[in-house]
């Protein structure tokens, strides 16, 4: 079979699981984005002894793959069944897509929450004096000056972790989850024709692009009100026009 006569015939069944690993990337990505910044502030204020299970967790999240967390997840669930049974769980976890949700919400929590940890370290103590100067509560601070500041530091890693996140997603296929790569190999198994995977490459890279086009756009807009580096050059170079003309004059 031709490449076009493959993606012809079966584009419908990649659209399908293109939708998928959407929904499992646009998921994971907004509980995580909830719950990262509590995480990122407990991290900076709490005491290291309060910290202690928290960095726990991002450090088993950081140091082990994601394809063993997801196995842990939805093949240990079973081993708790009766447990998960009496507390009401188990139609969650039986779920191959409810367990890879989860993997992934824990998984790039933990990222995120060190991500944004890194933000709000790099946040001016200057400007955080100044509010509390004119009078701002914490929870006003927060919300005036330490969050937004700390979004625009971290706001292209956050972006890089949401494209990792989408590329890791794969993985859901290993647990019978027909995301692009779990359909790509059910047309495989079909067709025997290897052009489907690289049709399945295109498909990641131009979700990829849209998603890079529009991040790059939040983060100007973001950055809006901060000169442009060819701006900055332009002023350099007036100054130091302006600087060497008042020498020759004197």
């Amino acid at each position: 079979m031709e490449p076009f006569e493959i993606i012809i015939e079966y584009w419908p069944k990649l659209l399908d699981g293109a939708l998928i690993t959407l929904k499992l990337t646009f998921l994971c990505t907004l509980a995580a984005a909830i719950i990262s910044p509590c995480l990122a502030l407990f991290r900076v204020n709490a005491s290291p002894i309060a910290q202690a299970p928290l960095r726990l967790y991002i450090s088993f999240i950081r140091g082990t793959p994601i394809l063993a967390q997801l196995f842990l997840i939805y093949y240990g669930s079973g081993q708790f069944r009766p447990l998960l049974q009496e507390w009401g769980l188990w139609s969650f976890f039986r779920d191959p897509f409810n367990c890879a949700l989860l993997t992934f919400i824990l998984n790039t929590t933990a990222y995120q929450t060190e991500i944004l940890r890194g933000g709000i370290m790099g946040v001016n103590l200057g400007e955080i004096e100044a509010g509390k100067a004119l009078g701002m509560n914490k929870m006003r601070i927060l919300q005036r000056i330490v969050f937004p500041h700390a979004y625009r530091i971290a706001w292209p890693a956050l972006g890089n972790e949401i494209i990792l996140m989408m590329k890791a997603s794969a993985l859901a296929s290993v647990v019978t989850i027909f995301d692009i790569l779990g359909r790509t190999r059910q047309i495989f198994s079909r067709t025997f024709d290897f052009s489907i995977y690289l049709w399945a490459a295109i498909l990641y890279i131009c979700i990829t692009a849209i998603f890079v086009l529009i991040w790059r756009q939040a983060e100007l807009r973001l950055n809006k009100h901060i000169l442009p580096s060819d701006h900055l050059i332009s002023a350099d170079d007036s100054f130091q026009s302006t600087t060497v003309k008042r020498l020759r004059d004197e």
